[in-house]
């Protein structure tokens, strides 16, 4: 199974649009997660027609629209694997203990808010995945997004792209 990871797209405020090296990856991927801060919902539109299953939460910088669409934590079983889906995870220092606390059980957590890419395992296990911004990449060197493989109960091939400058 193809996992397409994403956050943080700030549509219109940030881009006016998805970039096209990431709108060629919606047909690939068999589940597109999306951590939140979307801030228009014709970006939640526009994925939720253009993927095969979205996974999607709202973020702080969203309104009530999609705020009325989207939860605010999600879940999924994929590949074998408990995902979990949230915006905000509060401070990198104790990041790995906080989530482990906050979310037993899961074997992923995907989240945002930071902008940074994050890719870190708790002593639990616990898979924790920052796809950064595929169109705000702030002091960050590059806007990204995440791929990855979950099969067989194991996340596999997670690959962090870099979009070229805009």
């Amino acid at each position: 199974m193809r996992l397409l990871l994403l956050s943080d797209t700030h549509i219109p405020l940030r881009a006016r649009e998805l970039p096209e090296q990431l709108l060629a990856e919606l047909p690939l991927a068999d589940v597109v997660l999306h951590a939140g801060d979307w801030v228009d919902t014709a970006t939640l539109d526009l994925l939720e027609h253009r993927s095969r299953r979205l996974v999607g939460v709202y973020g702080n910088n969203d309104g009530d629209a999609l705020r009325a669409r989207l939860p605010e934590i999600a879940y999924a079983e994929l590949g074998g694997l408990r995902f979990g889906v949230v915006h905000e995870t509060g401070p990198a220092r104790g990041r790995e203990a906080r989530c482990t606390a906050r979310f037993p059980g899961l074997d992923v957590l995907v989240f945002g808010h930071s902008h940074i890419p994050w890719d870190s395992t708790a002593a639990t296990g616990l898979r924790l995945l920052n796809p950064g911004s595929p169109t705000d990449r702030r002091r960050q060197p590059h806007h990204t997004y995440l791929t990855a493989s979950a099969a067989d109960g194991a996340l596999r091939d997670v690959v962090l792209h870099r979009l070229p400058p805009r």
